[in-house]
């Protein structure tokens, strides 16, 4: 999210197009508003869990960031400096209204993990240790912004992004591990369990 602010802008004006820069920020702002309104209702729901829509909303956003690079690819880039939002332009900004939401979802979705996982007395603690090696990255990233092409640190976004739905999977096999231990010493205590579940 960090490495994307500074690089739709960019993204969507390769040739100094004009684009209006609030009206996309306020728009950017909105769908992850939506997003984050989606997020509370899911939350509010048994099922699906944080744990299983997580992984959707990962790659969903890993797909949305890999939209420059297939514009890029397929649609053929303007030539003229200037003038307004090209087509390409166009479907990034559509990709990136879609990330932003995913970002409105995560945002409350993995607050409400921590509160599961990480025990309350050491949660400042373990996410600022974490939030070390984060800056460091970022600050890497933005320091040789132009060393790479755009299409590159794009494409490095998505792939972080489709771990993350990786590793979200793990957590949710991780979680779902000691119910089903606790499920089969049950039906070890109690045969008649056994029997009503056949």
């Amino acid at each position: 999210m960090y490495t994307f602010v500074f690089l739709w802008t960019p993204a969507l004006s390769p040739n100094d197009e004009e684009i209006p820069h609030g009206f996309i920020f306020a728009t950017f702002m909105l769908a992850s508003m939506l997003g984050s309104s989606l997020a509370s209702r899911l939350m509010a729901r048994s099922s699906p869990r944080v744990e299983s829509y997580m992984q959707i909303v990962f790659v969903i956003s890993s797909a949305s960031l890999l939209l420059p690079i297939i514009t890029n690819f397929l649609v053929p880039p303007s030539k003229e400096k200037g003038g307004s939002i090209s087509f390409a332009g166009c479907l990034q900004l559509l990709g990136f209204c879609t990330f932003e939401a995913c970002v409105g979802i995560f945002w409350p979705s993995i607050m409400k993990m921590r509160s599961q996982y990480i025990p309350e007395e050491a949660r400042s603690t373990i996410m600022n240790f974490f939030r070390i090696p984060l800056n460091i990255f970022v600050c890497i990233v933005l320091y040789n912004v132009n060393a790479f092409p755009i299409t590159v640190m794009f494409g490095m976004c998505s792939i972080f992004l489709f771990v993350a739905s990786i590793l979200q999977r793990r957590l949710m096999a991780i979680s779902d591990k000691p119910k089903m231990e606790n499920w089969t010493a049950m039906k070890e205590r109690d045969p008649e369990a056994e029997s009503l579940n056949d």
